[in-house]
């Protein structure tokens, strides 16, 4: 996507070829800076402090973490310090595991020597592959717009949760896939950010990227939502996930289950869009089974801003001594989804929706 008229990724290569860059996403959107990950504990610290975040670039982050720990001891015991450290950051993206996974399918079989060498390739490829599967989600969802606009004068209006963008993946984004599309297609779009407390990624990073790209949008608390469908002004809501068990359950950043709980309180269509490996073939009932990430308390208790001046501080926002919850995710019950918005197509949120598209997980 575009950052005053300059095409970025959220992680790439470092020019020396012997680390990788990201944008921090813990400065933005007051500040734009590229941090450097220069060894497998940078990515490592990179992936628990949100300074990456979302299930996709947390994936790319891991696998980029990967090489960097190879690349410090490339034998096995070097190999396995990388898995086990990178395994315990975040534990409800799916896509953390599985980018591990895949790194060391990739360097497993090699000699030492080599493992490196392989284990940059096969990163940089998990990112391309990354950028084609969010397109492929993004041409799937901009037939949902596509329909909404051919029915409706002015604006498709559409609410998203969190930041499932651009920030979210290496490009273009899981929920925003398709408003992007739909935006350089001509189509009239407007975006409900919510504004996704405690963090305020809606807030900070959608707004941020939407604005960058000049997608039209309007920044939301986040219990205004079913206010807004209530009146009719959301004609479909899409968000993306960081875990989604076979059976279609969601679970997404916190607040989402009421947001599709609203949604089908006032016949919004709710979607989720989700890469296929953002799926959990191995569970069934998102409620049970998915890891609910506790976070610290000063997520909630604090706020990162601006002052007039143009310094950045942070401020508490709660009574002394008051304790506080930090539950990151929670899940949307499958009954709740309207479809799940893959790189293969629009699927029912069901075991047999998701395998019509996905036969080989029979």
């Amino acid at each position: 996507m575009n950052i005053n008229g300059k095409h970025y990724r959220t992680i790439w290569t470092a020019p020396n070829g012997r680390g990788a860059e990201i944008i921090d996403q813990a400065r933005l959107p007051h500040e734009i800076v590229i941090a450097p990950l220069d060894t497998l504990e940078d990515a490592a610290i990179a992936i628990e402090t949100m300074q990456v975040r979302g299930a996709p670039c947390i994936g790319a982050t891991a696998a980029y973490g990967m090489f960097l720990g190879i690349a410090e001891d490339p034998s096995d015991a070097g190999l396995e310090r990388a898995q086990t450290r990178l395994a315990k950051t975040r534990p409800t993206a799916v896509n953390l595991a599985w980018a591990i996974d895949e790194i060391t399918k990739a360097v497993a079989a090699l000699p030492e020597e080599e493992r490196a060498v392989a284990a940059l390739a096969r990163a940089e490829e998990i990112c391309d592959e990354d950028v084609e599967i969010s397109r492929a989600m993004g041409e799937h969802g901009l037939k949902l717009i596509e329909a909404i606009a051919a029915k409706k004068s002015g604006p498709v209006n559409i609410l998203t949760h969190c930041n499932a963008g651009w920030l979210a993946t290496v490009d273009l984004g899981t929920a925003t896939a398709p408003i992007y599309l739909a935006h350089e297609k001509g189509i009239e779009i407007h975006v409900w950010v919510d504004e996704t407390r405690p963090r305020n990624q809606g807030a900070s990073l959608t707004a941020f990227e939407l604005g960058a790209h000049g997608v039209p949008h309007t920044i939301i608390v986040d219990n205004a939502g079913g206010h807004l469908m209530q009146h009719g002004k959301v004609d479909l809501c899409i968000v993306g996930t960081d875990r989604t068990t076979r059976a279609g359950d969601v679970g997404n950043k916190i607040g989402t289950y009421l947001k599709a709980l609203a949604a089908h309180d006032n016949n919004v269509p709710f979607y989720v869009a989700l890469p296929n490996t953002t799926i959990d073939w191995s569970i069934r009932d998102g409620v049970k089974e998915i890891p609910i990430e506790e976070r610290g308390s000063q997520e909630v208790t604090q706020m990162t801003g601006r002052l007039p001046g143009g310094d950045v501080v942070t401020v508490d926002i709660a009574a002394a001594g008051s304790p506080a919850a930090n539950y990151a995710f929670d899940v949307t019950p499958a009954r709740l989804v309207t479809g799940l918005i893959t790189d293969r197509g629009v699927a029912e949120a069901s075991e047999e929706g998701l395998l019509k598209l996905f036969p080989e997980r029979r």
